[in-house]
C-alpha cells in the first residue's frame, strides 16, 4: 500500500501529461516506465543490500532517483493546476485560451524545481545563527554558544566525503559545546563505519553529547550508541551533564527517542534524566521529536532542542508534518514557559531528499540572559 501511494503522482503524470503529447506510442511507453520507476525508488531500495531507510546504491544513483521522483511530483502538481484551470474555463466564459505549449513549460518548471530542491537537500548546510534568551541564565553563560546537529542521516547519500566537509565547517565555528539530537545514521554499523569516521574530529571545550532519534532503532541502536561514543559523541540517554563555569552551572539533559520503548529499548524518562540536577540551574533538554514539548515544559525546562521534522521539506507541504508533531515543525516556539527550537535538520532521510523553502541548517545557538 505504501508503494502504491507513492506511485499516484506517476499515474497522474502518465495519464494527464505524457499520453496527450504528440509523440510515438513507443516513446510514450518508455517514458511512462521511467516515470513509474522513479516513483518506486523506495521499493528498489529494498532489493539492494540495504532497505528503504538505507539504500545501499551508489550516491549518483540515489541522487538521480530523488531527482526523478521530485520531478514527477512537481509535474503532477503543475499538471493538476493546469487541469483545474481548464475545468474552470469550461464553466465560465473568458477570452483566454490554454495553449498546448503550456505542458512543456510545466515540464521545464518541474525539472528546474527538482534540480534546485535536490541540490538544497544534499549540500553541506549553510550556517544559521539563532539567539535564544533565557530568564535565569547566569552571567557566566552570556554569549555561550551551542552547535546543534540533527538528522544527519549519514548514508550513501550523506557519505564520508559529505560528513568530513560538515565536520570541517562545524569545527571552524569554535563553539562551546556540540549537541547532536538524533538520527545520526541510516544503515548498519558494517555499512556505515567509514562514513561516520569523520565524526571523530568533532570536539568542543565543554564536550560533544548525543541522543538517539527514531532511525537509530531501525539499525542496531545499542551497537551504534557504543560506536558513536567511541568517536567522542557521549550519549545522554535519560541522564544529564552539568557544565560549570566559575561555580555557575548549566544542565544539559537528554532522553532516548519516544519510539524506543516500542523497539524493545528503554524509553524516555525525564524524571530520571533530571534526577540529581542542581535546582536553580538553567536546563537545556535534548529530545529528538518535538511532539512531547508540552509535557516536558511542565518539568521547568528552559530550552528544548529537537529535530525529526526536517522542517517539513517544502514550504506549504510542511503543514502535513504539523499534526503528528503536535503543531511543531520548524523554528522557535514558546511552549508554556519553555522555549522549543525545532531544527530543520543538518541533512535528511535519503528516501525524500528535496528541500524548497525549508533549508537544512548548521545551527549555532547563542544564549543570552533575558533583559
Amino acid at each position: 500500500m505504501f508503494h502504491l501511494i507513492f506511485s499516484i503522482p506517476s499515474w497522474y503524470v502518465i495519464a494527464r501529461f505524457l499520453f496527450p503529447l504528440a509523440m510515438p506510442l513507443l516513446l510514450k511507453i518508455v517514458l511512462s516506465l521511467l516515470v513509474l520507476l522513479a516513483s518506486q525508488y523506495l521499493l528498489v531500495s529494498r532489493f539492494t543490500s540495504g532497505s528503504m531507510f538505507s539504500p545501499e546504491m551508489p550516491r549518483a544513483i540515489v541522487i538521480l532517483f530523488n531527482w526523478g521522483f521530485s520531478a514527477v511530483l512537481f509535474l503532477a502538481i503543475t499538471q493538476f493546476v493546469i487541469d483545474v484551470v481548464a475545468l474552470i474555463s469550461l464553466l465560465f466564459p473568458h477570452p483566454l485560451e490554454i495553449v498546448p505549449a503550456i505542458r512543456y513549460v510545466a515540464a521545464a518548471f518541474a525539472l528546474i524545481l527538482a534540480t534546485v530542491g535536490v541540490y538544497q537537500a544534499i549540500r553541506v548546510p549553510p550556517l544559521k545563527d539563532v539567539t535564544i534568551e533565557i530568564d535565569n541564565l547566569p552571567q557566566e553563560y552570556e554569549g555561550y554558544q551551542l552547535l546543534q546537529l540533527t538528522d544527519m542521516h549519514i548514508t550513501k547519500l550523506f557519505n564520508e566525503k559529505w560528513t568530513r566537509a560538515l565536520v570541517t565547517k562545524a569545527m571552524s565555528l569554535k563553539v562551546d559545546i556540540i549537541l547532536v539530537t538524533g538520527d545520526v545514521i541510516d544503515g548498519t554499523l558494517n555499512n556505515r563505519r567509514a562514513d561516520v569516521e569523520p565524526l571523530r574530529d568533532l570536539h568542543a571545550p565543554d564536550g560533544v553529547f548525543a541522543i538517539t532519534g527514531n532511525h537509530e532503532y531501525f539499525f542496531e541502536q545499542e551497537r551504534w550508541t557504543a560506536h558513536l561514543a567511541s568517536l567522542g559523541l557521549e550519549p545522554l540517554l535519560n541522564r544529564h551533564t552539568v557544565i560549570n563555569r566559575n561555580g555557575a552551572e548549566l544542565v544539559i539533559a537528554g532522553m532516548p527517542d519516544t519510539s524506543a520503548s516500542r523497539r524493545g529499548a528503554v524509553g524516555p524518562d525525564l524524571d530520571v534524566a533530571l534526577a540529581g540536577a542542581p535546582e536553580n540551574a538553567p536546563v537545556i533538554l535534548l529530545d529528538h521529536q518535538p511532539r512531547n514539548a508540552r509535557q516536558n515544559a511542565v518539568k521547568k525546562i528552559d530550552l528544548q532542542l529537537s529535530g525529526h521534522t526536517h522542517g517539513g521539506l517544502i514550504l506549504g507541504f510542511d503543514r502535513l508534518f504539523a499534526k503528528p508533531n503536535a503543531g511543531f515543525v520548524s523554528g522557535l516556539y514558546q511552549v508554556e514557559g519553555m522555549q522549543l527550537y525545532v531544527n530543520n535538520g543538518t541533512a535528511l532521510w535519503p528516501g525524500m531528499a528535496v528541500r524548497l523553502g525549508r533549508p537544512s541548517e548548521l545551527t549555532r545557538i547563542t544564549l543570552q540572559r533575558r533583559r
